[in-house]
């Protein structure tokens, strides 16, 4: 049998979607087609198009087809989702996980919910601990929620749709949902306590492929006859991931970017441990696609980044990046509130933004999200090169600072999309890829700017670290102020 080469994936992040053609042997993406991804408002509760999303999948799906040749098809979405469905079709719209709908459970999800130490899930607002979704789901619609047969995390359910195959996988149900519990490899106490085993459909490696592409729809993209493999379906942010475990050895750290900015932190020296995440900064532990446990942190930064730019796309220039830098202009965390590693603060400039040029917001942006991300690496110890994933890993300043700030060698990966590529590697199994499946690129700053970087990166801390100490002062025998949600 022909080994797989030309993979299309269908990758659905929080903005965008994307249905992606990649060719394993050059590695490269050979057809790209996008779609915002939207939430729609109508009906119970904010929800997303799925429906529009399957339109658009199949319509790129037969672009594609149109012009290559398509050996087998991956998925892969963000996390925090799930589709509840019976044998035909949904029977509750998918939730958006930026809802703040579910904290309505309040007190009686606590009392569900595993300890940290059990799932490695830190509590999140809104809708960003999956159990917590269905749990308002089961609340507020017994009788749908009742009907379901599967609940389906986001991947599997587009691979349910385009095989009929329901199956679970551990990088999606892993990804701060409370469902899972990492150590031990099993599903957590919730499940059982919720009464949701049941529901869940057997499990099965990320790289299995679990079924063949419906006949009406291989016929209607124009396939042909021959049989299209569907595999599992991963994680976006283990999707990144997934080339460099199989190719590179630990230690390493890969930072996933995107709507999210997600840090992973592989065999980092004393910073692998699980017992030095903290739930209270986002941290958390991932699976990735072999069933192990990864130290991770994040922050909101794609979207952070372009409330700061306000989506201008300007690139600084040398000497915009040189006047932020000598006049300390900084934004300070958290944009995203309740998120990221200062989850408590509020986020502010510390000059007039409207009196800033484009390139001179953009390269305070780039700077903030070097410094949060150096925070995120440094609180897990993470060891080894970093490795940039993703729309950021062309933002040269961000690659720059990022290694002055971390003292250690930042790579970016090559391509128009990580996760894409590391979706398509399913089709091509668990084996060893080698160091030269993926091409790097090193960015490193000048010395005299790196001086500069790390001078800035003191004074943006020391003003955090006043920050803090101001706020401690004001909730002092304020036993009534949420140490988390306080600003």
């Amino acid at each position: 049998m022909t080994e797989p080469r030309f993979i299309a994936v269908f990758d659905v992040g929080k903005t965008n979607a994307k249905l992606v053609l990649h060719d394993l042997a050059q590695r490269a993406d050979l057809f790209v087609a996008s779609e915002p991804n939207a939430v729609r408002h109508d009906g119970p509760y904010p929800h997303y198009d799925t429906d529009r999303l399957w339109s658009f999948l199949l319509a790129s799906l037969a672009a594609c087809a149109a012009e290559h040749r398509v050996d087998a098809i991956s998925v892969t979405t963000h996390g925090a989702c799930a589709a509840l469905v019976d044998d035909r079709e949904l029977v509750l719209p998918v939730l958006d996980y930026e809802s703040a709908l579910p904290e309505e459970t309040g007190p009686d999800y606590e009392r569900l919910r595993p300890g940290f130490e059990e799932s490695f899930s830190p509590g999140l607002p809104c809708g960003l601990n999956l159990g917590r979704q269905l749990y308002w789901l089961e609340r507020l619609h017994p009788d749908s929620f009742a009907r379901a047969r599967h609940i389906l995390l986001y991947p599997q359910y587009w691979v349910w749709r385009l095989t009929g195959v329901a199956a679970s996988e551990v990088t999606s149900l892993g990804c701060h949902t409370d469902l899972w519990a990492p150590a031990s490899g099993t599903f957590s106490s919730l499940v059982r306590r919720a009464g949701w085993r049941m529901k869940f459909p057997p499990l099965h490696s990320a790289f299995a492929a679990v079924g063949m592409l419906r006949p009406e729809i291989a016929a209607q993209a124009g396939l042909g006859e021959r049989p299209v493999p569907v595999h599992c379906g991963i994680h976006d942010s283990n999707a990144s991931l997934l080339p460099h475990i199989l190719g590179r050895q630990a230690p390493l750290s890969v930072v996933s970017t995107g709507t999210w900015v997600i840090a992973l932190s592989v065999g980092g020296a004393m910073g692998g441990a699980l017992a030095r995440l903290d739930p209270a900064r986002d941290m958390l532990a991932n699976v990735d696609a072999l069933g192990r446990p990864v130290p991770s942190s994040r922050f909101m930064g794609g979207r952070e980044y372009d409330l700061l730019t306000g989506r201008s796309g300007a690139v600084p220039s040398p000497a915009e990046t040189g006047r932020v830098l000598d006049g300390a202009v900084m934004a300070l965390p958290t944009f995203s509130p309740g998120t990221g590693p200062f989850p408590s603060h509020t986020g502010r400039w510390t000059a007039d933004p409207a009196s800033l040029s484009p390139g001179e917001r953009a390269a305070a942006a780039s700077l903030y999200l070097a410094l949060m991300t150096g925070e995120m690496l440094g609180a897990m110890a993470a060891g080894g090169p970093t490795i940039v994933e993703g729309p950021f890993a062309r933002n040269d300043l961000f690659l720059e600072a990022l290694g002055a700030l971390t003292g250690r060698p930042v790579l970016a990966s090559s391509g128009t999309t990580g996760t894409s590529a590391g979706a398509a590697l399913l089709a091509a199994g668990e084996a060893d890829h080698g160091r030269d499946e993926v091409a790097y690129r090193q960015t490193t700053a000048p010395p005299d700017v790196a001086r500069r970087i790390l001078g800035y990166g003191v004074r943006w801390r020391g003003l955090l670290d006043g920050a803090s100490a101001k706020r401690s002062s004001r909730m002092a025998g304020r036993p009534d102020l949420d140490p988390v949600s306080s600003a």
